[in-house]
């Protein structure tokens, strides 16, 4: 069965050297090539293929929210990440958007193949540097939620909860509305839900709120 490959990267050089690489090999079909993330989603599902090799650092839309999308749109679509970058920045954030791999652009040619057909059978690839990154992260204690959120926060919190508007605690705590707006944000996103009511009903869930 051929693998059909869509090459993800804003640099035409490096796109015509995967091409290379995959083009010799019965194995593969290299069904496209798009410069963007943007481009990569929207070219990964009109030509059906079944392994997108994706580039992070990207012009429009970069390498972690384009897999995220076709984690959504297109979850059958293995996605194996390919480049320069190995800080816990980029590797972290492509693994927890559903890159089922992630090596590095100095990999060895037969490493990149043997890469392809195991992300290509779902089994998950990566570089060693990066799965020691992977494991040193879960091997860190994971921070309770009340220890991640900041003094202000958790007074936002409670005042969210006491079913203050953001302008009236704005007023409160002298300042902007705007501030109090990105407070909610970071707040939602550390608990893990979407709106105000949820927000409450999680921190009481939690015991950051009696």
């Amino acid at each position: 069965m051929t693998i059909r490959l869509l090459i993800v990267d804003d640099h035409p050089i490096v796109r015509d050297g995967l091409r290379a690489v995959f083009e010799g090999d019965p194995d593969f079909e290299v069904a496209g090539e798009a410069g963007d993330g943007a481009e990569g989603v929207s070219r990964a599902r009109a030509l059906g293929v079944d392994v997108v090799l994706m580039d992070l650092r990207m012009p429009r839309m970069g390498g972690v929210e384009a897999i995220r999308r076709l984690r959504e749109l297109a979850p059958e679509i293995r996605v194996l990440v390919l480049t320069t970058f190995d800080s816990d920045a980029d590797v972290l954030p492509a693994v927890e958007a559903g890159a089922t791999g992630y090596l590095l652009k100095d990999a060895p040619r037969d490493e990149l193949v043997r890469a392809v057909h195991a992300a290509h059978q779902g089994q998950a690839v990566l570089a060693p540097t990066v799965a020691q990154k992977l494991l040193g992260r879960m091997r860190e204690p994971t921070p309770s939620p009340s220890e991640t959120l900041t003094d202000r926060e958790l007074e936002i919190l409670r005042l969210v909860a006491a079913g203050t508007t953001n302008k009236e605690a704005a007023k409160r705590l002298f300042i902007s509305e705007a501030t109090v707006k990105t407070h909610l944000l970071h707040l939602y996103a550390k608990l893990g839900v979407r709106d105000r009511a949820a927000a409450v009903a999680e921190a009481y869930k939690k015991q950051l709120l009696s």
